[in-house]
C-alpha cells in the first residue's frame, strides 16, 4: 500500500462560509416563496426545504488538523488518500477516518486523546457536525517523535545469567498507509517487536565481560558486554527493531537502554563475586607492591653496606616487611634492643 498525500484540499474556510451563506439564503428564499404563494413561490420553499435538510452534510467534509497531524480517508472500503499538515481541509463528506490503533494506549508519549476545536464544535453544533468532528478528531495520527517505554524484560545473557532490563524507543510514522492498512494496529505491532528485539540481542551478550565469548559474530573473542558496551548494545537494538517495523511504515529514531541490572534471585550472589573479585584485584596489587618495596629495601642496604645479612636474616627481614605492608590492620612492631645475632 503506497501513500497518496491530497495536497489540494484545504478549502475547509470557502466551503465553510460559503454554506453559511447558501443557509441565509435559503431562509430567505422561503421567506419571500411564502410571501409570494402561487407560482414560483411554493417550488422555491420546497427547493429551500430540501437544501436545509441536505445542506449539513457538506459539513461532514470539514477536517481540521494541527501541526505533525495526518488523517488517512476511504470512501465506501477504498483507500482515496492521507491528509498531512496544519489546515482547514474539505473531502468528500462521505469520506472516513481510519486509525486501528486511536484507542490503544501504551506506555508512551502521544497517547491521548485528540484535541478538540471547542470553537467550530459549537459553530456546527445546531447541523450535528459536531460529533463527526470530535470522532474524525479521534482517528488522527501523529506525526511527531513519539516515546515508547516497555516493560521491563528478564532476559537470559549468553551466559545463561537472567538480567532485568528495560529500554526507551524513540519512533514515528512516515508512510500512514502503511501504519494504517499493513499492520492490524501499529502500535502494538511496534511494542511486540521491540519485546522480540531485545530479547534477540541480550542473549548474544554477558552481562559483564567474560573470557571466550564472541558478541560479534566474527569467530573471535572480544570483551562486549551488556554494562560496558552499552552504546553498541543499543545500536543493534535499533537496527534489529527498524528491520521488523519498516513494514509497518515506521522509522526507529533512537534505541536506549534505560535499565540493566541482574534479576533479584541471583543479584546478591552475583553482588559478592564482584566484591570478592574486587577483593583479588586489590590484594594482588597491594602484593606487588610490597615485594616491589622489600626488593628495593634489600638492594639499598646492601649497595650502602650498612647491615651485611645472611640468607636466613634476609628471609626474617622480607617476612617481616610482608606481613607489614600486606595486612590490614597497623603493624605493632617488637624492638628488639639486645644483639642482632
Amino acid at each position: 500500500m503506497n501513500e497518496i498525500v491530497l495536497t489540494n484540499k484545504k478549502n475547509g474556510m470557502a466551503v465553510l462560509i460559503l454554506t453559511i451563506v447558501l443557509y441565509v439564503a435559503v431562509c430567505l428564499g422561503c421567506v419571500f416563496g411564502l410571501a409570494w404563494g402561487g407560482g414560483l413561490g411554493g417550488p422555491l420553499v420546497v427547493l429551500c426545504l430540501a437544501w436545509i435538510c441536505l445542506g449539513w452534510l457538506l459539513l461532514l467534509g470539514l477536517k481540521v488538523l494541527g501541526p505533525q497531524e495526518a488523517l488517512v480517508l476511504t470512501l465506501f472500503g477504498k483507500y482515496t488518500g492521507t491528509l498531512k499538515g496544519a489546515g482547514f481541509y474539505f473531502v468528500n463528506p462521505f469520506s472516513v477516518a481510519v486509525n486501528p490503533a486511536a484507542k490503544t494506549k501504551l506506555s508512551q508519549s502521544g497517547d491521548v486523546d485528540g484535541e478538540k476545536s471547542s470553537k467550530l464544535s459549537a459553530l456546527l453544533t445546531a447541523s450535528g457536525t459536531a460529533a463527526a468532528m470530535k470522532e474524525a478528531g479521534g482517528k488522527k495520527l501523529s506525526l511527531k517523535l513519539m516515546t515508547l517505554n516497555n516493560n521491563r524484560q528478564k532476559i537470559n545473557d549468553c551466559l545463561g545469567n537472567p538480567v532485568e532490563i528495560g529500554i526507551a524507543v524513540t519512533w514515528r510514522v512516515v508512510d500512514t498507509a502503511k501504519a494504517v492498512f499493513d499492520v492490524d494496529n501499529y502500535k502494538e505491532f511496534l511494542s511486540l517487536q521491540c519485546d522480540a528485539a531485545l530479547r534477540n540481542i541480550v542473549r548474544l551478550y554477558p552481562y559483564d565481560v567474560a573470557p571466550g565469548v564472541d558478541t560479534t559474530g566474527d569467530g573471535v573473542a572480544d570483551e562486549g558486554s551488556l554494562r560496558g558496551s552499552s552504546e553498541v548494545v543499543a545500536i543493534r537494538i535499533r537496527e534489529e527493531i527498524q528491520g521488523k517495523v519498516a513494514q509497518a511504515g515506521l522509522e526507529i529514531v533512537e534505541a536506549r537502554i534505560t535499565y540493566l541490572a541482574y534479576a533479584s534471585e541471583i543479584a546478591a550472589v552475583m553482588l559478592q563475586r564482584q566484591q570478592a573479585s574486587a577483593i583479588v584485584d586489590a590484594r594482588k596489587m597491594i602484593v606487588e607492591g610490597a615485594v616491589g618495596t622489600v626488593e628495593m629495601a634489600l638492594e639499598r642496604l646492601n649497595r650502602s653496606g650498612m647491615v651485611d645479612l645472611d640468607d636466613e636474616r634476609k628471609a626474617a627481614m622480607v617476612s617481616n616487611l610482608l606481613v607489614v605492608l600486606c595486612g590490614s590492620h597497623d603493624a605493632q612492631p617488637v624492638v628488639n634492643t639486645g644483639s642482632l645475632y
